[in-house]
């Protein structure tokens, strides 16, 4: 049966987030957390990888980056979709606690892309959830980072300097989910989601699929509940990717989905998590 990771695009789209550029006073002090990751083996291994794709260019650098494969047939009678929540870090290091109850008490399935400074906000948090089997925990980087190997970033979201950095983000990341979960990532997020090829190829060599959405609720944009409900309904099909946020209680996304599901479910569709995602 084939999965979501031989189905999907690679990246689907790009989640447009609205948070300024990070000074570089606050780079350090994050840089400074991670510090004991940077081991002799750790370093060994990067430069390997750095190796092996020494003179490959960056590429094509979008939010529709676009895998070699093609997405294979799709069967109209099947209505699936998953349900993404990030939860960025920094200084929006927040928990929606009462989303994740609506989730648990629905009884939807649902993918959580963490990074690493939400993580080390939130440890007996995501200590929780990693044990849940109703969620799937993957990958929003170490740092939350735009993933470029040539520095660009968009919407003064701060971005990876290099390829160095791009491995820092996705690598290390997957290694400390699966130090305190005992599962390795099989999925990565970028943040803003906008990556340049050659991210995408090294995402692929280090274990991981590069994901981002297709339906963008706008909580990001702090939209209403309401429009965000519309937003998800107008664009339901099969294999559909929904994004949306956990670490920011103040948004609405619980209520969007009070309202959405009842109405989904009436429309035949189910939820399923990334890893889980199959057609059959």
């Amino acid at each position: 049966m084939p999965t979501l990771r031989t189905i999907f695009p690679a990246v689907f789209a790009a989640v447009l987030l609205l948070a300024p550029a990070v000074s570089a006073r606050q780079r350090g002090d994050e840089r400074n957390v991670f510090r004991s990751y940077y081991t002799p083996e750790y370093l060994a291994f990067r430069a390997r990888i750095m190796a092996e794709f020494s003179g490959v260019k960056a590429g094509k650098f979008s939010e529709f980056v676009k895998p070699s494969r093609k997405d294979t047939a799709k069967n109209g009678d099947l209505k699936v979709m998953a349900l993404t929540f990030d939860a960025c870090g920094g200084r929006h290091s927040g928990y929606n606690a009462a989303l994740i109850d609506y989730l648990r008490r629905e009884q939807i399935p649902a993918t959580l892309f963490v990074s690493g400074i939400w993580l080390e906000k939130n440890k007996s948090t995501f200590a929780e959830l990693a044990k849940d089997p109703l969620f799937e925990i993957e990958n929003h980087g170490l740092m939350h980072r735009l993933c470029s190997t040539e520095g660009r970033t968009m919407f003064k979201v701060h971005a990876t300097r290099n390829l160095s950095d791009v491995i820092d983000e996705m690598e290390l990341g997957a290694r400390r989910i699966s130090g305190l979960s005992g599962r390795r990532p099989l999925f990565f997020r970028s943040a803003t989601a906008y990556t340049d090829e050659l991210s995408l190829k090294v995402a692929k060599r280090l274990g991981m699929e590069v994901v981002s959405y297709d339906i963008l609720s706008g909580d990001a944009s702090k939209a209403s509940a309401k429009t965000m409900e519309k937003n998800i309904l107008k664009g339901a099909r099969h294999g559909a990717v929904v994004i949306m946020h956990f670490n920011h209680p103040e948004w609405h996304e619980k209520e969007a989905l009070e309202m959405a599901v009842p109405e989904l479910r009436k429309r035949g569709f189910s939820f399923a998590r990334l890893e889980d995602f199959t057609i059959q």
